[in-house]
């Protein structure tokens, strides 16, 4: 299958408004999990999910956590401009962004942008008791987004500090309603520690604190890992072939214990979410860079989107695993730190991932190509399944388990 002339319009199928889940259920583990077994289809709770899964297998997780990216400032006419954060720009690493106290720089998506591209603009609001004036200043525009310097007079404050007064969280657009209080909590994991999202890691939303310690008490190890979701998520499939489509690069970050685990586990692994999926499966590719460069740069190894289809390898991917390992080792790293654009469509070979835990996901979107990947193309049979069987759609509706 020739991968990069896929149509778009043959991963379409009709999704009426009141079957998008609006709002989570009050008790996450509660909405209905479809189980995928080798083409046959059942239903349960996800309460259960421990039930369906190998006792001794490995599970990953992305535990980042959304950030209040929505920065809403008026302009002395009346104009309202809203700054979206995208990916921080200057400092370039997240966890030194959060920390900063005076000043920095995001590349982002502006709303009402042709109201303003000159000029400061400023609020003034109290956190923790303390009055502080936030202001932005458009720097200029690079490729897709803008990028905006923004600077505040206390420095008592941390960037991370000002978000969380002042930011408001990005729901997904097709919610089509305003961000409500709730949404604070119900749109986070409740294991999410690594702020950075813009969009959250959804197939994690039906964990609760008493479905982990069940996954722990049926002998199932977990471990965690992250990668930062990028507005590029919602992005629609605009070309008729996905060759015109350019992923978003997402940012991830995965611990030598992780990459130790998943050898251990002979690189095979549990993925809970799409954004798992392109983390473990990138891994591979980053470990045959190293294999080929064992003095690569670390910046080097960014997987390109099509990278995946460019090359034939016949290694393993235990062997991959091994060579990011001994590569951590050799620069004395705890952390690989990395980027990733890869697409998983229909003609992509699975390395790592062997059954998947997701969300079910928009028409014509790259997720859907990438579970009927996993599904050797009969991603139709579940999806007609959770139409007729009232599941409820996108980020706060229903999960599926799969086991091709």
């Amino acid at each position: 299958m020739d991968t990069r002339h896929i149509h778009i319009s043959d991963y379409n199928y009709s999704l009426p408004d009141e079957r998008i889940a609006k709002f989570p259920l009050s008790q996450r583990d509660q909405s209905k999990l479809l189980v995928y077994e080798h083409g046959n289809i059942s239903e349960d709770r996800f309460c259960n999910l421990p039930r369906h899964l190998p006792k001794g297998a490995l599970m990953i997780f992305n535990n980042t956590k959304v950030i209040q990216a929505r920065l809403h400032f008026r302009k002395a006419t009346g104009a309202l401009i809203e700054v979206f954060l995208l990916e921080p720009a200057l400092p370039a690493d997240y966890e030194q962004m959060f920390q900063k106290r005076d000043a920095c720089q995001w590349h982002c998506l502006v709303g009402n942008l042709k109201k303003w591209k000159e000029g400061r603009l400023s609020r003034t609001f109290d956190v923790k008791g303390k009055s502080v004036t936030l202001s932005a200043e458009y720097v200029g525009e690079e490729r897709t987004c803008h990028r905006i310097r923004l600077s505040w007079d206390n420095d008592s404050l941390s960037f991370a500090e000002i978000l969380d007064a002042v930011g408001e969280l990005p729901i997904p657009p097709y919610l089509n309603r305003d961000t409500q209080e709730s949404d604070k909590t119900t749109y986070q994991t409740v294991y999410s520690k690594i702020k950075g999202s813009v969009a959250a890691p959804t197939a994690g939303l039906h964990f609760t604190p008493q479905v982990l310690d069940d996954i722990d008490a049926s002998g199932i190890e977990r471990e965690e890992l992250t990668l930062h979701v990028g507005a590029g998520t919602f992005k629609p499939v605009k070309s008729e072939e996905i060759e015109g489509h350019e992923m978003h690069t997402e940012f991830v970050s995965v611990s030598r214990d992780t990459i130790r685990r998943l050898i251990a586990h002979n690189a095979e692994a549990i993925a809970v979410g799409t954004t798992s999926v392109r983390t473990l499966e990138s891994l591979y590719f980053m470990g045959l860079k190293v294999m080929a460069r064992p003095d690569i740069a670390e910046e080097e190894l960014h997987v390109g989107q099509w990278e995946p289809y460019d090359c034939a390898p016949s290694v393993e991917p235990v062997d991959a695993l091994r060579a990011l390992d001994d590569y951590l080792e050799r620069h004395r790293r705890s952390t690989l730190h990395s980027s990733t654009q890869i697409i998983i469509a229909p003609g992509y070979d699975y390395k790592i991932v062997k059954m998947l835990i997701t969300n079910f996901h928009q028409p014509q979107s790259t997720l859907l190509l990438l579970v009927s990947a996993f599904v050797k193309g009969d991603w139709r049979s579940i999806y007609d399944y959770a139409m007729s069987h009232d599941f409820r759609f996108l980020s706060y509706g229903d999960s599926n388990l799969i086991i091709p």
